[in-house]
């Protein structure tokens, strides 16, 4: 499956639609609201404002699809689910676009102006669904067909694995699964995969090689209910790869975090747990303020920069900046910006965490971390990408290992970008120790399972107050 290609196919014709169906409302307006005022249609195509919105009246409206979400995930769109989104999206659109563009019109009566609306909205709704419809239908029909599909891997012993197949193959409508093959959850299960319909893969070790391996888009968690710890720990290993969705029969939502929505793949009900944390448009805004925040931030504080940057450089020898690598988003390394509160070489070879106490750290950087100042450095870490506002705190790789052995669940951090604050840091400061680490991960999780904007807000104004009442742990 080429997803760039259905993406385009998307795209284009949505692209041509908003084109085509301005042109129409242009050319209704002019002959039907100023009849009077054209004589020659050669005036109407003299006019510039219809060319002004060709040029960026689509542009406007590919912008807010992307928002929505509307090009994600487009192998798997419902016909029914589209109809919704493209009616809903449509009426903002068409609000947006009249109380901007349209508002001030010159109109002889009210009810033109809103038989012009839904002339409008009837236009471009029309001329949007259908292609949608049209490309949605074959993409379906090839599903069907078994043209086109998801490869999918399942994880249980042999008859779990078997009933699944079973349940799904002999559907009286094919749901797209490619069954690659099957991991058992029992360490050798070789001799059982004899008799097994798909292909037996290895144990569990191997799932995170096996789903970059072959794409893998669908995982069919298929173990019974006394394996509790061990879907925490699937689910921990490959949350965080993109496009892939984590399916388990419908009687495990007791053990799920809450990030779930109930479908069914025809006859056979599953739980699928959503990777989605936050709508698309939600996700747009929030990367939005952290670019304005964060250059905002470093020009209003450039006089607190500057009076740092002399403290630091008079009171310890060394350099004022210090940088650190840490695992950030999709578990990539990149480097951490702060102003040094430590001595020089306080650190050598095995990583340590700092204490109240530490002796490591100069009778200034103690106040920094105190008030967070030795953080603001990380305003450039959020302008360039690697950072966000809010998010869980990064960590360095050797701390990571340690913290997975107690709660391999850590590895759902890495499916956002972590930032300069957080619930965790908020609720619970700075970690002393691994167990503390472990301990502030539940903050971190509950953040997760619950972000929005207004979360992000609430964060940032508890920050703001415990730096000006010097309360940071």
């Amino acid at each position: 499956m080429n997803r760039k290609r259905q993406t385009a196919k998307y795209v284009a014709a949505d692209y041509f639609a908003a084109l085509f169906s301005w042109v129409i409302f242009f050319l209704f307006r002019k002959f039907n609201i100023d009849n009077n005022y054209f004589e020659d249609i050669n005036h109407v195509f003299d006019d510039s404002n219809m060319y002004f919105g060709m040029l960026f009246i689509p542009l406007f409206w590919l912008l807010l699809y992307y928002a929505q979400g509307t090009y994600k995930d487009v192998y798997r769109k419902s016909r029914l689910k589209e109809l919704s989104k493209t009616l809903w999206i449509s009426v903002v659109g068409i609000i947006i676009i009249f109380l901007s563009l349209l508002l001030d019109d010159h109109v002889g009566t009210y009810q033109k102006y809103y038989f012009s609306f839904f002339f409008l909205l009837c236009t471009h709704f029309t001329l949007t669904y259908i292609p949608r419809l049209w490309i949605t239908s074959i993409t379906v029909h090839r599903i069907h067909k078994h043209i086109i599909g998801f490869p999918t891997l399942i994880i249980g012993n042999q008859k779990q694995v078997t009933d699944i197949y079973n349940q799904l193959w002999q559907q009286e409508i094919y749901s797209g699964n490619l069954f690659i093959g099957y991991i058992s959850t029992a360490k050798d299960d070789s001799a059982a995969s004899e008799s097994c319909p798909v292909p037996y893969l290895g144990d569990i070790s191997r799932l995170e090689d096996l789903v970059k391996t072959h794409k893998v888009e669908e995982l069919i968690i298929a173990s019974g209910n006394d394996d509790k710890n061990e879907l925490y720990e699937i689910i921990s290993l490959v949350g965080n790869v993109s496009n892939l969705q984590i399916k388990v029969p419908a009687d495990r939502r007791d053990i799920l975090l809450g990030r779930v929505k109930m479908t069914t793949i025809f006859h056979t009900p599953l739980i699928l747990i959503s990777n989605e944390l936050m709508p698309q448009w939600q996700m747009i805004i929030k990367r939005f303020a952290d670019i304005f925040i964060s250059l905002l931030a470093m020009i209003v504080l450039i006089p607190v920069y500057l009076i740092t940057i002399i403290i630091v450089w008079s009171t310890s020898k060394g350099p004022v900046f210090y940088k650190q690598e840490r695992i950030g988003y999709k578990g990539k390394p990149f480097y951490m910006h702060k102003f040094r509160s430590m001595y020089v070489d306080a650190e050598q070879g095995t990583p340590m965490l700092s204490g109240d106490k530490d002796k490591r750290i100069t009778p200034f950087g103690r106040f920094m971390r105190k008030v967070r100042l030795d953080e603001i450095p990380q305003f450039y870490n959020v302008f360039c990408g690697t950072m966000s506002l809010v998010g869980p705190r990064p960590e360095r790789q050797y701390f990571i290992e340690q913290i997975v052995k107690q709660a391999p669940e850590y590895r759902l951090l890495h499916n956002i970008k972590p930032g300069i604050t957080s619930w965790g840091q908020v609720k619970f400061g700075y970690a002393q120790n691994v167990d503390e680490m472990v301990e502030r991960l539940k903050y971190d999780l509950l953040y997760l399972e619950n972000m929005s904007l207004i979360t992000d807000i609430k964060i940032l104004l508890y920050t703001i107050i415990i730096v000006f009442q010097g309360r940071g742990k």
